[in-house]
């Protein structure tokens, strides 16, 4: 059972999951990493490295840090949380997700250039599935609605359009090092820089 949240703006923030040797393997919500703390699975890390379990760390000072409301009390928001039992390594490479594909295209119509909110974005394959296009990294690109439409299930040949960017598979570093870039918790710094970190995106079917 979780902690019950009196009131909780700072839920709809993330918090940075490390395995057991300090690596960053995941970020979840804060929901969640609260729930982890107290189920006693992972333990809040904070700025100085030290682990808390759920009790000692409601009874840290919240003076000059994010917190939220919970019954009993005001407790820090644990950015950063350590998985107990986990000592998997992070995986080296660019998850193949929707996500990926919007932050690699940057939220861009790779047919009109135009940059649009991800709602009215959709993935299109480049190659069509039914010509023998692949999911892949190299055949699905960012797609406003409007140039969907037009392009239809034809090939680029047949509607006159182009790609603004031919698509490829992100390499590891640059591509996490920008995703991480604006990421506004200081909590997070330090492990994101000491190691390439693991992508934590469900990855999408590939052929």
């Amino acid at each position: 059972m979780s902690p019950t949240v009196a009131c909780a703006p700072g839920l709809t923030g993330k918090s940075l999951v490390l395995n057991k040797a300090f690596l960053p393997i995941h970020v979840t919500s804060v929901r969640r990493a609260f729930s982890l703390v107290y189920r006693g699975v992972a333990r809040a890390v904070d700025e100085e490295y030290r682990t808390f379990d759920f009790s000692s760390w409601a009874e840290l000072s919240t003076i000059g840090f994010e917190s939220i409301g919970l019954v009993g009390g005001v407790v820090r928001i644990p950015r950063v949380i350590l998985l107990i039992s986990f000592d998997r390594m992070p995986r080296r490479r660019v998850r193949f997700s929707r996500h990926n594909i919007f932050a690699r295209d940057g939220n861009t119509c790779q047919y009109c250039g135009g940059r649009f909110a991800r709602c009215d974005l959709n993935l299109d394959h480049v190659v069509p599935r039914w010509r023998g296009g692949r999911t892949s990294w190299e055949n699905v690109v960012c797609s406003c609605i409007d140039c969907n439409r037009r392009k239809g299930g034809r090939a680029l040949s047949e509607t006159g359009m182009r790609l603004v960017r031919v698509p490829e598979r992100p390499e590891w570093t640059p591509f996490i090092t920008r995703q991480m870039g604006g990421v506004g918790y200081r909590e997070w710094r330090p492990f994101l820089s000491a190691v390439d970190t693991a992508y934590w995106n469900v990855e999408l079917d590939s052929d």
